[in-house]
């Protein structure tokens, strides 16, 4: 006894305790890092004193073990990705171009803004850039044109968030190493010493259906606003639609290409998501180079014709050098892959050479290196944090309220993502996956899913992402909005910013309902692609 309390019950209070003042201490805006890092120490001390057995020495190498694991070296790639493609100005030409193709007919300019964003969703997967980059470029045009401020403001803050669920995204890659360690400690806790793998390429084939629906519900609600109200969702004045074809393509084919070469090469198993992120990094200097230089267009032709000669080698020969025999077909192969290669560094080399001269490579990486610190600043911080929750007996506590709520699964799949939910209003998703995840996942992975089948990962990861999503939608804390908030004119009332979001609030939740019913929709492309 201590105190006069037992000590069981004192390490139990303790737990409850740590993951409130991590709570409260996080929305008062301290940075998160060093707020759960800080809980974690505290209360480490606490639980010391309360004789508590405590595996701090185990810190180090926890650490050390996420700073060399591969799916998160993708991370960095990703990001400096977003940031060069955001820096390179693709999405200017991206809305230009689309506004002319769609901006003839009434709700064409919002139609336009929803699937930009679907692309920069996919290419940046940075839910704050995309949303501030779509609100300077496509707000004022819309306003300009007539749009309803509310139609206008929801359409952009909807289609920023795509990034939460769209692969390759960020998220999807930090909860696929997440779900990935869960679902392993899950089934062994269940018999099964072998079970199979969670790969970061299976949520990007699961997450892929959702969005590609998310963005038809939003572009159907649009045609149906349009439709009624043909005033709030006017035609583009000024879409004199001379724009040549010519021109509207080479806008929108270099994205594109990169984001196919990107999630194609995923999910058709050429690359590991690391290895595609280091192509969709090179991708983006490449268009950069071809956009903001002058003089290095004929180097990045060549530097892409090589690349996909490069990919295409690869996924119809063995190109490994060391063997004891090689056939002439391989060998012949292997030649041009030298060849191609050396090409492409020679052209590579050009163009970051021009990047460099011209100011934006050291920009970029400077934005990157922040970025990226940040994001791997979190992970230390909330593996303390974890590491100090479970041994106060933190994890015995949520397998216990989990399993003891009424409902079975639908009752603790819905008190998980409430919570979600709501944290989504006060944190990012890096705070939320890292801290949050890791403690609920093994509980709920042990448990079935709808219609009596052993619960799915990628199913799972995908309800998160898409509750996530939600959550940076709905008034009156959601990120999305206050990122929008930030850029919008001052004509544009935060009343509007919030009533155009509901509706596309109502369309997630409605998501939500069909995947929590039809869990086929995320799990059909995973087995139909990897069995």
């Amino acid at each position: 006894m201590l105190f006069g309390f037992n000590p069981a019950d004192l390490l139990h209070s303790l737990d409850i305790a740590m993951f409130a003042v991590a709570c409260v201490l996080l929305m008062t805006g301290y940075p998160v890092a060093f707020t759960l890092a800080g809980v974690a120490l505290i209360f480490a001390l606490l639980g010391h004193f309360a004789g508590a057995s405590l595996s701090l020495a185990a810190l180090p190498s926890r650490i050390f073990g996420q700073m060399t694991n591969e799916v998160l070296v993708a991370v960095p790639l990703f990001i400096f990705m977003g940031v060069v493609l955001e820096r390179s100005r693709v999405a200017e030409d991206l809305l230009e171009s689309m506004g002319r193709l769609f901006g003839r007919m009434n709700g064409g300019l919002a139609l336009a803004v929803t699937l930009v964003g679907a692309l920069l969703a996919a290419s940046t997967g940075i839910v704050g850039a995309t949303v501030v980059t779509m609100g300077l470029m496509s707000l004022p045009t819309m306003l300009r044109n007539g749009y309803s401020p509310a139609l206008a403001c929801g359409g952009i803050a909807a289609a920023g968030t795509l990034g939460q669920i769209i692969p390759p995204s960020i998220v999807l890659v930090i909860l696929g190493d997440q779900l990935s360690t869960a679902y392993q400690k899950a089934q062994m806790e269940m018999g099964n010493f072998a079970p199979d793998t969670v790969s970061v390429g299976d949520l990007f084939a699961g997450a892929l259906l959702p969005g590609l629906m998310l963005v038809g519900l939003y572009i159907a609600w649009q045609m149906v606003v349009a439709l009624i109200r043909p005033k709030a969702a006017p035609a583009m004045a000024e879409a004199g639609a001379d724009m040549p074809k010519g021109e509207i393509l080479a806008a929108l084919m270099p994205p594109v290409i990169l984001i196919v070469a990107v999630l194609g090469s995923i999910l058709a198993g050429i690359a590991t998501p690391t290895e595609a992120a280091g192509v969709g990094a090179a991708g983006a200097l490449l268009l950069a180079g071809n956009r903001l230089t002058t003089g290095a267009s004929r180097a990045v032709q060549i530097a892409f014709v090589s690349l996909i000669g490069l990919l295409v080698l690869t996924a119809f020969m063995d190109l490994r050098p060391m063997r004891d025999e090689i056939p002439a077909v391989d060998l012949a192969g292997i030649v041009l892959a030298a060849a191609l290669s050396l090409a492409f560094a020679a052209s590579f080399l050009l163009v970051l050479t021009r990047l460099t001269r011209a100011g934006i490579l050291g920009d970029v990486s400077r934005q990157s290196a922040r970025i990226t610190s940040m994001v791997f600043a979190i992970v230390i911080g909330a593996s303390f944090f974890s590491l100090v929750f479970r041994d106060l007996g933190g994890e015995e506590l949520v397998k216990s309220a989990l399993s003891d709520l009424p409902g079975g699964t639908l009752g603790a799949v819905i008190a998980v993502m409430a919570v979600m939910f709501v944290l989504g209003f006060f944190l990012d998703f890096l705070e939320i996956v890292f801290v949050v995840v890791p403690l609920v996942a093994p509980v709920l992975l042990k448990m079935e899913m709808p219609g009596g089948a052993p619960m799915s990962p990628v199913w799972l990861a995908v309800m998160m992402a898409v509750n996530l999503q939600t959550s940076f939608l709905t008034p009156p804390f959601g990120f999305a909005l206050f990122y929008l908030r930030g850029v919008a004119p001052d004509s544009v009332r935060t009343s509007a910013i919030y009533k155009g979001i509901i509706p596309y609030v109502i369309l997630q939740v409605a998501a939500l309902a069909l995947i929590w019913f039809a869990p086929q929709v995320a799990t059909w492309l995973p087995t139909v692609i990897y069995g």
